[in-house]
């Protein structure tokens, strides 16, 4: 291959996605890209989530990176230590440590209508320019914090799961956890055992599946791993063959969603037998159309002794605990605060400015939008990894951070072959997607009447209501007819 020029480039964000990014880039043989990431470490989700009882609800030998098997998980879920471990290490294995920038938050980045490049300024005040920006930023960064009257006034410790105090104590504490989802349940779970009391504040309950989560992956597993690595690969592919079946249960109303869903009111039926109990944990929405939760332990702790499940709206925290709408104070000595992250944040609070000077807040006007996760009209050379409509939902995140990567190279490749200048999305195409996403959205689970993260500002569910093939098709080649283009010797702009 000719190169004409390497294009300077800059991943934001150095989780799931940014190491998939940076990795890709790397074995495509690209020079000049750095990576920028706010924590202290890599990992994203990963690194920020530091709870106690934080596990993955994914099983680890699905849950890595196809490029970077690893044979001696300890668990057949794997604990969140060692899966931020397990980051630093492909980071270190691959040779990525020097390409990433701790502790640098990218505070703006603006596009130059003239240069066709972008500035990006850090919150150090420093400006690097880039042919290219790729926001590997996530979906679960930023916390998300109640606006419960009060909180400020709280004298025990308040803590929120997704900035855990590693100092706090909690043994023998009276702890309210505010929240549920997987973190709730989890935190509950993990507290429980050893507070003076736990008390649970659940606005809407969850659908919980049971599940040996606390497993442990044999040791002669691993070392058949070791010594024959092809095997797991083999696992691999087979789990990633078998995970197909996920979207079918959330895009289709057939008899896998309703055996699931019944398997989800057994797991409820059969641990709390209690019925006033069992009334209060029973959602008023289908199984699935949440982000569905797994537990061993969950239901367990919640019928001791020691807990309460508390439904009754939160009126407002005092200086020794928190009042319920019925007028009952409850005494807190910690409160915990499961309540999750602003999901639709994506790169922001980060300022982007692109073509004609319009913000990122003025093109998502909406909310969030884009085509095929990846790119977004009126904001040339940006490519999102992992962007809106991604499927947190249904299909492997490494697996689609990996053919996103692969298929953001091809662009990258072409600029440095001296093909094209700048390239970007059409909004004919952008609405076309979304017109289609729209459609397939209807008769989903997540479309049957919760009232979940998934939901923008807008009323859309920010979800992938496709197949994992469509994903892989969609996103095997770009398709010039759904992009503008400058090249160096002539502007084309195809419709879509």
């Amino acid at each position: 291959m000719t190169v004409v020029r390497e294009p300077e480039i800059v991943v934001i964000g150095a989780g799931v996605a940014g190491i998939t990014m940076a990795y890709t880039l790397q074995r495509a043989g690209f020079s000049r890209f750095q990576v920028l990431e706010k924590g202290s470490d890599v990992g994203g989700v990963w690194h920020w989530n530091r709870y106690p009882g934080l596990t993955c609800d994914v099983p680890s030998q699905l849950y890595q990176f196809g490029f970077a098997p690893k044979p001696d998980w300890s668990s057949i879920w794997a604990s969140g230590p060692e899966i931020q471990k397990y980051h630093r290490d492909v980071v270190e294995r691959f040779g990525l440590t020097d390409r990433i920038r701790l502790n640098t938050t990218v505070v703006s980045a603006d596009f130059d209508d003239a240069s066709g490049r972008w500035t990006i300024v850090t919150d150090s005040g420093e400006q690097i320019g880039a042919d290219f920006v790729i926001c590997a930023t996530g979906v679960l960064h930023n916390p998300a914090t109640p606006d419960i009257p009060g909180l400020d006034e709280f004298g025990g410790e308040v803590v929120h799961t997704a900035r855990w105090d590693d100092a706090l104590e909690t043994d023998g504490k009276r702890i309210a956890v505010i929240g549920t989802g997987s973190t709730g349940v989890q935190v509950v779970s993990a507290l429980q055992p050893a507070a003076q009391s736990l008390t649970h504040f659940v606005r809407s309950p969850q659908w919980v599946l049971w599940a040996p989560m606390k497993l442990r992956q044999p040791r002669i597993v691993a070392a058949a791993f070791t010594r024959m690595p092809g095997l797991q690969n083999r696992l691999y592919d087979m789990m990633l063959w078998g995970s197909a079946i996920l979207p079918d249960l959330v895009i289709h109303d057939t008899w896998r969603r309703r055996t699931a869903q019944l398997y989800a009111r057994l797991s409820l039926r059969g641990q709390i037998r209690n019925r006033r109990l069992r009334e209060d944990l029973t959602p008023d929405y289908q199984p699935l159309c949440k982000r569905q939760v797994i537990s061993g332990t969950y239901y367990r702790a919640v019928r001791a002794a020691n807990a309460e499940l508390v439904t009754d709206k939160i009126d407002r925290i005092t200086s020794n605990g928190i009042r319920t709408a019925d007028g009952r104070e409850h005494p807190t000595d910690v409160i915990v605060l499961a309540t999750g992250f602003r999901a639709h944040d994506y790169m922001r609070p980060m300022r982007v400015t692109g073509r004609d000077g319009r913000g990122l807040d003025q093109i998502w006007a909406d909310g969030p939008r884009a085509y095929r996760m990846t790119a977004i009209p009126g904001l040339p050379n940006l490519f999102t990894v992992l962007g809106p409509n991604s499927p947190t939902g249904s299909i492997s995140l490494q697996y689609s951070a990996e053919v996103t990567a692969r298929y953001i190279v091809e662009w990258l490749e072409r600029f440095r072959r001296g093909e094209l200048d700048t390239v970007e999305v059409t909004e004919e195409a952008t609405a076309e997607f979304n017109r289609q996403v729209a459609e397939a959205m209807v008769p989903t689970v997540w479309n049957t009447g919760c009232n979940s993260w998934y939901f923008t500002e807008g009323g859309n569910i920010d979800l992938w209501p496709f197949t994992r093939s469509t994903l892989t098709t969609m996103l095997k080649t770009p398709d010039d007819a759904h992009f503008h283009f400058e090249c160096i010797t002539s502007t084309v702009s195809p419709t879509a």
